[in-house]
């Protein structure tokens, strides 16, 4: 399951390059470079995969994502609608260690940045105070004309290195030497499984889809994703619950069958397994809707 090299263009004399994206979606393929990505997401949400975490985004995430660390970026399905008006945008920063030279990340004045670009191999979602402050200087770098951009870069580094939100989303850093031509395969079956996931999606039907055998999908899956498919489907399934729980005002049994669950048991069993949570504790945490009005809203299904 090989992720797409991609090659980051940086303009003329430049070192690193910094851009606005202002599309209709985002980047919808599962995909790699060297350098590392800073991302501040201004407008736009669905689902992130970082390695091998599933996630959502939403406006004003801000990412941190390290050399070769495989990522791919999918816009709610109402992102692709014909009629819809929305559009996503981000910030967008690509750079190199090297830019700094090869002992300059040594001093010991540049321990935290130097801390923060190793973690950054994990993958980063940072958060909380200090966040503010590297988005105005993102904004500030993107719009400048004259100036050494490599001091507004580290000034953006050293906030970011000392903000106290950080999520780390991998284990273990991605060290395979990826072959590019297996890219078709796997953003295949990630938009596949994206687009079917509220539905049955068997071993037979996935593994169409990927061209090879049940029995070799099932391999060639876990070998590279670092889980089986039905694990993958589960985390799909209980993501796309929990934005369902945050936003929808529907109730909780609507919101189990329209993630792909057909039993209200699994569903607060799978649920409470990756959230730590029940599904009517994240609604409550997130909606901040009387325990009354869960109970009433259950009720009404059953």
């Amino acid at each position: 399951m090989k992720p797409q090299l991609l090659k980051v263009p940086k303009g003329l004399q430049k070192s690193f390059s910094i851009r606005q994206d202002v599309v209709l979606y985002f980047y919808n393929r599962w995909h790699y470079h060297p350098e590392l990505e800073l991302i501040h997401i201004e407008q736009g949400s669905g689902t992130q995969f970082v390695g091998d975490n599933i996630s959502s985004f939403q406006n004003g995430d801000l990412l941190l994502i390290g050399p070769n660390l495989p990522h791919y970026w999918r816009c709610d399905e109402k992102y692709f609608q014909r009629e819809s008006q929305l559009y996503a945008q981000a910030t967008v920063v690509h750079f190199s260690e090297s830019i700094f030279g090869k002992t300059f990340l040594e001093l010991p004045e540049n321990k935290s940045i130097a801390e923060l670009l190793f973690k950054a191999r994990l993958g980063m979602k940072i958060s909380g105070n200090g966040t503010e402050k590297v988005k105005k200087l993102l904004k500030e770098l993107l719009n400048a004309q004259n100036g050494n951009s490599i001091i507004s870069l580290l000034q953006i580094l050293e906030s970011l290195s000392h903000c106290p939100g950080v999520q780390l989303l991998t284990d273990k850093p991605y060290l395979d030497e990826f072959d590019q031509f297996d890219t078709d395969r796997i953003n295949h079956i990630y938009q596949y499984s994206l687009s079917n996931f509220q539905k049955k999606i068997s071993i037979e039907e996935i593994s169409e889809v990927a061209n090879i055998s049940p029995h070799s999908f099932c391999r060639y899956f876990k070998s590279r994703s670092r889980k089986t498919y039905s694990q993958f489907l589960l985390e799909l399934r209980v993501g796309h619950a929990c934005k369902l729980l945050s936003e929808a005002k529907i109730p909780v049994a609507r919101v189990c069958f329209e993630s792909g669950f057909n039993n209200f048991a699994n569903f607060n069993k799978y649920f409470k397994l990756h959230t730590g949570k029940s599904p009517l504790q994240y609604q409550k945490e997130f909606r901040k809707i009387p325990i009354s009005s869960h109970l009433n809203n259950l009720a009404a299904t059953l």
